[in-house]
């Protein structure tokens, strides 16, 4: 029975990385609650900007600019193209310098160009603008990098599913806001078209700008302290508990691999460049075991130490990592279900309105909004549904869940582009019926990814990320020469999901000999 009190409580913690294994969602006075909280809010206010176009754009920009169909197409793939582009950059950049730094860093970067929209006066300024507020949908990689960072692996798919899902919901979000602001500012302001949508992002800057330099202040690298020091104490955090058998790297290569023996306290034991940390090990303080931390084996704890713990990249040593079989599948996985959200999210106001004409720009973007908010729901239930099976069935489990529900979203596809419904109710009943599937497979793949190459988890979701983006170019460019022949398109997406999960699904889900994720 689900302890509600969780929710508030502080958690126990793994007493190696002193990662937490519940979620005090409620409690931001906690540093684990709070770094739960603006890992989520960042990212639903990064989505909300980066998709802040599409409500506006199918009718009052195009008309303002003068866009045609196909530039509007163009401007939903340039968008995510440079979004592909920073989720591969800032996965290795989580693994160097942090996630949370990583994290402001794509937020404010792509504050300035958010901006800069209302400079915006054709359409080879939009495709421009929109390239450069594509960064912000790279900050999707540091929101799970620092999730997977704070909670351990028992809970981290449901800690993963509702960072990724309430961010995600500013997809939605933002279908409700921007045609709002926009009215407001032509209703009760007196703007014109012209001026007021250009006015309209200056919202998301400021709030994309506060929520950045809070993050900054308010929150601390890792659940040990600094980013640079994490090698560290988890080699005290052995020794505390008196396990005096393992050394920890410093951060260095991506395949330095932790060594047995012996090592003096000042980890001089040792004359090559890279510097082992060793400490003596002492008696636990209580007999007990440390407050709030949870009891691990020994066994465990060295595991822990050896594979989970993040080290610095380089290209060379990453390759092995980014073309790995089991990175491969995440990609696959994620290529189909974030891609397809993306591209879907990029054209459903557009789809509602050539069905149902009488919706108009503000009712279209009601019901589109609908898709995204329901990430708040059904991404969540995507790592809460992973994090069950991880007991009885192990990472093996994760993975079938993975491709389950990829193959169930493919038959909902299938079935909206065969029928392309003209009812109101059998359109939002299959959207919402495609939604389940579709988002709970985002959240239950990055279930998985935290257990993949966990050393290295930073270039593990990186990787998977940008194949959300690419599956999302890939389904945008399919959609932009069908022109308005949607439901064809969906259908196509369709089968595309079954194939591809089915042709990953006989790889193993994590590397066989790998130490820890498991």
């Amino acid at each position: 029975m689900f302890d509600l009190g969780l929710l508030w409580k502080a958690p126990e913690v793994n007493p190696v990385n002193r990662k937490a294994r519940s979620i005090p969602a409620l409690n931001v006075f906690n540093v684990y609650g709070r770094v739960f909280f603006f890992s989520w809010f960042g990212f639903m206010i990064a989505f909300w900007s980066w998709y802040a176009f599409p409500p506006l754009l199918y009718e009052t920009i195009a008309k303002d600019l003068g866009l045609s169909q196909t530039d509007v197409a163009n401007s939903n793939i340039v968008s995510l193209t440079a979004t592909l582009l920073i989720r591969l950059v800032a996965g290795p950049m989580c693994d160097r310098f942090g996630p949370r730094l990583t994290f402001a860093g794509c937020l404010l970067a792509g504050a300035i160009p958010t901006a800069l929209a209302g400079g915006v006066y054709n359409v080879h300024g939009l495709l421009a603008l929109r390239f450069f507020v594509g960064i912000l949908g790279g900050s999707f990689v540091p929101c799970q990098v620092w999730s997977t960072g704070f909670f351990d692996k028992n809970v981290v798919g449901t800690a993963n599913a509702l960072t990724g899902g309430f961010g995600n919901a500013g997809g939605g979000i933002t279908y409700f806001l921007m045609p709002a602001i926009f009215d407001s500012l032509v209703a009760d302001r007196g703007l014109t078209a012209h001026v007021a949508w250009r006015v309209t992002f200056i919202v998301p800057f400021i709030c994309i700008v506060t929520t950045a330099v809070a993050m900054l202040i308010f929150c601390p690298d890792t659940p040990t302290g600094k980013w640079s020091d994490r090698h560290l104490a988890v080699q005290q955090n052995l020794a505390s508990h008196g396990i005096s058998g393992a050394v920890v790297d410093v951060p260095g290569e991506l395949t330095d691999k932790a060594t047995t023996g012996t090592d003096s306290p000042s980890g001089s034991g040792s004359g090559s460049d890279d510097k082992k940390l060793g400490f003596e090990a002492v008696e636990p303080k209580q007999p007990g075991g440390f407050a709030h931390e949870a009891r691990i084996g020994e066994q465990q704890m060295l595991d822990t130490a050896r594979g989970e713990v993040v080290v610095k990249p380089s290209f060379r040593e990453a390759l092995p990592v980014v073309f790995s079989p089991q990175t491969l599948v995440l990609a696959g996985g994620y290529f189909c279900s974030f891609g397809g959200e993306l591209a879907i999210n990029s054209i459903l106001g557009a789809y509602y309105v050539k069905n149902f004409p009488a919706l108009k720009q503000r009712g279209s973007g009601n019901w589109a909004a609908m898709f995204g908010l329901l990430n708040v729901v059904f991404r969540p239930l995507g790592g809460v549904f992973s994090d069950l099976v991880y007991p009885r069935m192990g990472v093996w489990g994760k993975k079938f869940l993975i491709h389950g529900v990829a193959i169930m979203t493919g038959v909902f596809l299938i079935a909206i582009g065969l029928t392309d419904p003209k009812d109101q109710n059998t359109m939002f009943g299959l959207v919402a019926g495609m939604a389940f599937f579709l988002e709970s497979g985002n959240g239950a793949n990055f279930g998985l990814v935290p257990h993949v190459h966990p050393h290295a988890n930073g270039i593990v979701s990186g990787c998977t990320g940008a194949a959300g983006n690419l599956g999302g170019i890939v389904f945008a460019i399919i959609f932009r020469y069908n022109h308005k022949d949607y439901a064809k398109v969906f259908w196509i997406i369709g089968i595309m999901t079954i194939a591809i999960n089915l042709s990953l699904s006989w790889i193993r889900p994590i590397p066989k000999g790998q130490i820890g994720g498991r």
